[in-house]
């Protein structure tokens, strides 16, 4: 149905006749072995810590000067020097505190700084697509076993809910991001289904990650690799059973067709006529066509319209919060959001851009705009054009743009890092005065 990447270069060929970088393999086994460093507990600070690592060991000033970023890769720079700064003022405001300094300091490394690492990367050292996309390839399906493994272990009733394992709990912090989740029973459209957040802290991130996923394994050259790649993201949406998951996978894919075909230019004059065309045949407004599907949305899972409604108001108080601190937010988060008799939630926890307005203010939510907006754009015209890696990471975008709507980008990052990382390949990848193959390959082989 989709034209997959083509890649010119065979992956095992090149992988033979040419070694991998030390980033490639620093990426490739890091992505491989992501089922260990879920089961220590290390995922949200060990993956900050190697890309960043990298990106220092590799980068050079001489090579930025005489091929600086593309503008969107300074974007998220620009984003998180934002939120750094505007951390900083709330930290000082509210009276130094060592604690919260460190959790600041932690979530800048593991989020938009790292997003930029990430991105910048391939500038300054040999990453290419087709290692990442291989790896991301092995990891997804390896969601086949790890599923497999923990639906077992729901029906023979071993191992219980999950552990903290022994390393995480020795950090400090919050450990709910470090925690080994295994797989429950959640009433699906009616029906007992096992649910599980995988190698993720929360099963919406799950959702996202396996379509990501399933995105970069359209461009897999191995065709019974990618058949098992693109069946383990597919479980993964579905033991995740994640509304938005369900939703942007599909939107994701039509919008790849799209790119295939003269309806890209005339999606939109479709979309509004055929929008109007419904709700005049139906009988209904433009708002209560969108109250409709929404009614179903949220009965999706046994406790979803209760999830809705606790997300709806935190995301309110969130609001009604930054309003306090229109320009600058508050920097760090000092309030929370009462849900039902002892229950509080902090504000900021749902939806990336309710809470970069109340972390951040209005600059740092229009650096956040920026960037993402740049970053689109940066893949559209080569995907436009018929460059197929950007073609599925202008729909990956798109999907990770609406699923920020549910849950922050700062807390999904450290999990979608590979994402990134392949983003980072994508985008130096479809750059016209790219440095040649064989100049990297000369650079590998000095090292």
């Amino acid at each position: 149905m989709f034209n997959l990447p083509s890649i010119k270069p065979n992956f095992i060929t090149r992988d033979v006749e040419a070694p991998l970088s030390l980033s490639e393999r620093v990426i490739y086994w890091t992505i491989i072995l992501t089922p260990i460093w879920w089961l220590m507990g290390i995922q949200p600070l060990f993956y900050p810590a190697v890309m960043i690592g990298l990106l220092s060991v590799h980068f050079s000033l001489d090579k930025l000067i005489e091929k600086p970023f593309p503008i969107a890769v300074w974007a998220w720079l620009a984003m998180s020097i934002a939120m750094l700064w505007t951390a900083a003022l709330g930290i000082n405001d509210m009276g130094f505190n060592l604690q919260v300094a460190l959790a600041a300091t932690v979530t800048f490394m593991k989020s938009y700084f790292m997003i930029f690492a990430c991105l910048a990367l391939p500038f300054f050292a040999r990453v290419r697509v087709e290692v990442i996309t291989r790896a991301t390839a092995w990891m997804t399906a390896g969601f086949l076993v790890t599923i497999a493994i923990q639906v077992a272990m729901l029906f023979l009733k071993i191992g219980g809910s999950g552990y903290t394992p022994l390393l995480a709990s020795l950090l400090p912090g919050d450990k709910g991001s470090l925690r080994v989740n295994f797989a429950s029973l959640s009433k699906f459209l009616g029906v007992p289904f096992p649910r599980t957040a995988l190698y993720t802290p929360d099963p919406p991130i799950l959702g996202i990650c396996a379509v990501l996923c399933f995105l970069i394994c359209l461009g897999e050259t191995n065709k019974p690799l990618r058949k098992f790649a693109l069946a383990g993201a597919f479980s993964a949406v579905l033991v995740s059973s994640s509304r938005s998951a369900l939703v942007v996978l599909p939107l994701a894919l039509l919008i790849g067709f799209c790119f295939e075909s003269d309806l890209f230019r005339q999606l939109s004059l479709w979309l509004t006529s055929l929008t109007l065309v419904g709700c005049s045949i139906l009988g209904l407004t433009f708002k209560e066509l969108l109250e409709k599907p929404m009614e179903g949305f949220d009965k999706v899972r046994d406790n979803s319209a209760d999830s809705s409604g606790e997300r709806a108001l935190v995301v309110q108080r969130t609001l009604e919060a930054w309003q306090q601190s229109p320009w600058i937010g508050w920097g760090v988060i000092r309030g929370n959001a009462h849900l039902y008799e002892d229950v509080y939630i902090g504000l900021g926890s749902f939806s990336t851009y309710s809470a970069v307005l109340y972390l951040n203010g209005i600059f740092g939510f229009i650096a956040l705009i920026g960037a993402m907006v740049l970053t689109l754009f940066a893949v559209y015209m080569p995907a436009i054009r018929g460059d197929d890696s950007c073609k599925w990471a202008f729909c990956g975008l798109i999907a990770l743009y609406l699923a920020c709507n549910a849950t922050p980008l700062s807390w999904m990052a450290a999990n979608l890092w590979f994402f990134f990382a392949w983003l980072g390949a994508v985008m130096f990848a479809a750059l016209p005065d790219r440095a040649d193959v064989s100049s990297w390959e000369q650079l590998s082989a000095q090292k």
